[in-house]
């Protein structure tokens, strides 16, 4: 079965590598990092050229000189443990100030780890110092709502990842209902950022898509870090970081060897021993086997050699191809010196374009033309030698495995949401018995009351037995959405948005209604700030973003459209919640007896009665709500005599 599906398939990699190699956009952003890395330590750090050439485009390119003289220059450095130590977010004020949504994340306990979001201490103490520069504050404002491409090389690529985080969290939370602008961030031999919960995070905000990492088939600083960190050699990375500044342009620099052959070949079996060691720990699935270094991919990877490139966005195929491709050194010819391998990137700009025009079929030496039993077989063969893996390579087997894993995982997304929208058919009675009994109530209380109060106790446990049931379906939907097992654009399709939204309008009062009369409220706090699922949040803001995916600017000709009859569910989800903070409130009301307190007391039950009052004037409330034994009803009747007991006593006031 698996053969035959295969058969079907196709394999995009390399032709995704093939494409972002013929593009210019890698060569432009070289370009820039190159620039950036010639400005040296007196300048701000990043540069950016505007978006009036390049298509709009603007492009922003970080240099890590002045980190790696921040490190040259501090002569407690001992380790890489003292300068590459991951930091949490969520314990440091400046990192939860400035990427505010990672440090809110909560860790995953189902992850294995139960980790929070944490990023290595030199690129953040570095992106933090010139985020509260001037000069970065005012290219934010320049930037605005503009197609940006981040870049920087080496531990200016770090430094460049956390930009493009940190705009896409201020983007993200200026405007729940904008989309968050076009944003990608291009790395060339960057080291790793951050440990899995970064990871996680990324792939939960659905930023992935904006990360692209160029990797060389033999350079030893994007894949460092795999490494545990006391064995980091820190001098070796700072220098070849400084190296850049005396020439760093498209073409590679002629580079002396500054490490001894010796210690260059133990630096890289050190880091061929971890990266397998990781890579193993992935194929038997034992997270909690996991030892030596924090620090995990995101994003996607493009690893690249001469004969083309290749595209991975599969975390765990990455570290796999990372691995394989640098393991794969037999290639004569290859590159030996650190500093080259490094400092290789315009070289391959350059010519993997030209080479693409020469490559047409798998490469072999001395054997036979190879037969493949499928195009994707062809495909798989064409992505590994992109990747510097050639026929000759013992590492191709494994790098094969995960590229068809990788391609397995991307298909699987769409069969999940296939799967789904089945078991929402299946589901849907459950959601029809719960709108019979509300308008079985909708006469007399209303199904919200009637929930309340236990009504009709045949009926109310049927009707909560279906509460659980939805919400078990939708809790495993935002699960699955959590660990990327649905289509990165799942919370934007219209199908899903309006199924969510109608079980939320239908369902979230029986949610209020079990709160009330379980009295939370007095125990926890009020519903809206301290009792509603995450679920409720995530919907109010798919149904919010809507109209902005859809690409339509305004909205207004929807929001403002009159309603003939009353809706047929009350469009504010939490309308129940706020009558019975209004009818709490009226309690209090009759018995306090400072004027202050009262007066604020009063304008809140004033705002409420505008509010309410609003949505019943436009029929945007159901009419259970305006039931003769609802609790809406019955607070209107409150506020009446409430607000006449209120007149006479200021009549009689002024008649003194």
């Amino acid at each position: 079965m698996e053969d035959a599906e295969e058969n079907s398939m196709f394999e995009t990699s390399h032709v995704l590598g093939a494409l972002l190699a013929s593009s210019p956009l890698l060569a432009r952003a070289w370009d820039r990092c190159a620039a950036a890395a010639a400005m040296g330590a007196a300048s701000s750090g990043f540069l950016h050229s505007g978006g009036d050439v390049d298509g709009g485009t603007v492009y922003v390119a970080f240099s890590g000189v002045q980190a790696a003289l921040s490190v040259a220059g501090a002569s407690a450095v001992t380790s890489g443990a003292d300068v590459f130590a991951p930091v949490e977010l969520r314990g440091d004020a400046a990192g939860a100030r400035v990427f505010p949504q990672l440090a809110a994340a909560e860790p995953d306990a189902g992850a294995g780890d139960g980790d929070s979001v944490a990023v290595q201490a030199l690129a953040l103490r570095c992106f933090v110092k010139l985020c509260g520069s001037p000069e970065f504050q005012m290219l934010l404002n320049q930037i605005k709502g503009k197609e940006v491409v981040f870049t920087g090389h080496s531990l200016g690529g770090a430094i460049a990842a956390l930009a493009a985080l940190h705009y896409l969290c201020i983007s993200s939370s200026s405007s729940a209902s904008a989309p968050v602008p076009p944003v990608l961030c291009v790395t060339f031999g960057s080291p790793l950022l951050g440990n899995e919960a970064l990871s996680r995070a990324i792939l939960r905000e659905r930023w992935g898509g904006s990360f692209c990492h160029v990797v060389s088939q033999h350079d030893v600083v994007p894949r460092l870090l795999f490494c545990p960190l006391d064995a980091v050699p820190v001098r070796i990375i700072v220098g070849m970081q400084l190296q850049q500044r005396l020439g760093c342009t498209r073409h590679a620099c002629a580079v002396s060897v500054r490490v001894a052959e010796s210690e260059q070949e133990a630096l890289r079996q050190l880091i061929q021993a971890h990266i397998r060691s990781v890579a193993m720990e992935q194929k038997l699935a034992a997270p909690e086997t996991r030892g030596g270094s924090p620090y995990r991919p995101f994003g996607t990877y493009v690893l690249c050699s001469l004969d083309g490139a290749a595209c991975v966005d599969s975390l765990t195929a990455a570290v796999q191809m990372l691995y394989a491709t640098f393991a794969a050194r037999c290639v004569p010819g290859s590159v030996t010196s650190l500093e080259a391998a490094h400092s290789c990137y315009g070289d391959l700009v350059l010519k993997m374009p030209q080479q693409l025009l020469f490559k047409r079929r798998p490469h072999t030496i001395d054997a036979p033309v190879m037969v493949f039993n499928s195009n994707y077989d062809a495909g798989i063969s064409l992505a590994l030698e992109a990747s510097g893996i050639h026929g000759e390579a013992t590492e191709g087997t494994t790098a094969r495995h995960w590229l068809k894993a990788s391609k397995r995982a991307g298909r699987s997304p769409s069969l999940n949401c296939a799967g789904l929208s089945t078991r929402l058919g299946k589901i849907t009675p459950s959601r029809a018995q719960i709108e019979w009994y509300k308008a079985s109530f909708d006469a007399d209380m209303g199904y919200y009351d009637a929930f309340k109060l236990q009504r009709s106790t045949k009926k109310f446990h049927h009707a909560n037995m279906c509460r659980h049931k939805l919400a078990q379906f939708w809790d495993g939907v935002l699960s699955m959405l959590d660990n990327s097992q649905l289509p990165h654009d799942f919370h934007r399709r219209a199908k899903w948005v309006n199924a969510a939204r109608f079980y939320q309008l239908l369902v979230e009062p029986l949610d209020i209604a079990d709160y009330h009369r379980n009295n939370l409220h007095r125990t926890r706090g009020s519903y809206i700030s301290h009792g509603r699922e995450r679920r409720y949040e995530l919907f109010d803001k798919w149904w919010k973003e809507r109209d902005a995916f859809a690409g339509k600017g305004d909205t207004s000709t929807t929001a403002n459209r009159s309603r003939s009859k009353y809706a047929g569910l009350t469009q504010d989800p939490c309308f129940w919640a706020r009558v019975e903070e209004a009818r709490e409130l009226t309690e209090r009301v009759k018995v306090e007896h400072d004027v202050a307190s009262l007066a604020m007391k009063l304008g809140s039950l004033r705002e409420f009665e505008h509010y309410s009052g609003e949505l019943v004037e436009s029929k945007e409330v159901s009419i259970d709500v305006l039931a003769p034994q609802s609790s809406y009803t019955l607070w209107v009747e409150e506020w009446k005599e409430l607000k006449l007991k209120d007149e006479i006593k200021t009549a009689s006031l002024f008649q003194l």
